[in-house]
């Protein structure tokens, strides 16, 4: 069953976490483009989309990852712990910064060249939260394969 588990996990975080890792970090650099006036906002909106469709999809990842660590007897693992925290985080990170403020950048989208250069420097810091958001995931990813002090680890 363990096996079963893991494999809905994995799949998961492939199916639901990478897209979504993609798709908010190509937002803010695309969202530049479009305040400055050089931009399709159909595809900002269908990356907006992604970020928030594919996060509630994502869900599925831990609640998965908790099964498989229940099963295999690591939950209280300092490793795992982390991870969990991190993990946490980077959801944290999604739904309250990520997401919204793609909102907030397409709905300023449509006002006049002044308000839209405005916007500008929120679109830059965006950059940087999706990278922080990205490198969140890449370390609970390494931590999930290394298993630091983990009697199952590589």
């Amino acid at each position: 069953m363990n096996k079963v588990l893991l494999s809905v996990h994995v799949l998961a975080a492939i199916i639901f976490i990478g897209p979504v890792t993609v798709a908010a970090s190509m937002f803010p650099p695309l969202a530049r483009r479009a305040l400055e006036g050089d931009g399709d906002l159909g595809v900002l909106r269908t990356l907006h989309r992604i970020s928030l469709g594919y996060a509630f999809g994502g869900i599925i990842v831990p609640v998965f990852g908790l099964a498989v660590a229940l099963g295999m007897g690591v939950l209280g693992d300092t490793w795992l712990i982390i991870s969990i925290v991190l993990t946490l985080v980077a959801a944290l990170v999604l739904a309250l910064k990520v997401i919204p403020d793609q909102a907030g950048l397409l709905a300023g989208m449509d006002g006049d060249e002044q308000a839209r250069a405005a916007l500008m420097p929120k679109a830059k810091a965006l950059s940087m939260v999706t990278g922080m958001f990205a490198l969140l995931w890449a370390v609970v990813v390494v931590l999930m394969i290394v298993r630091p002090g983990s009697s199952t680890g590589a």
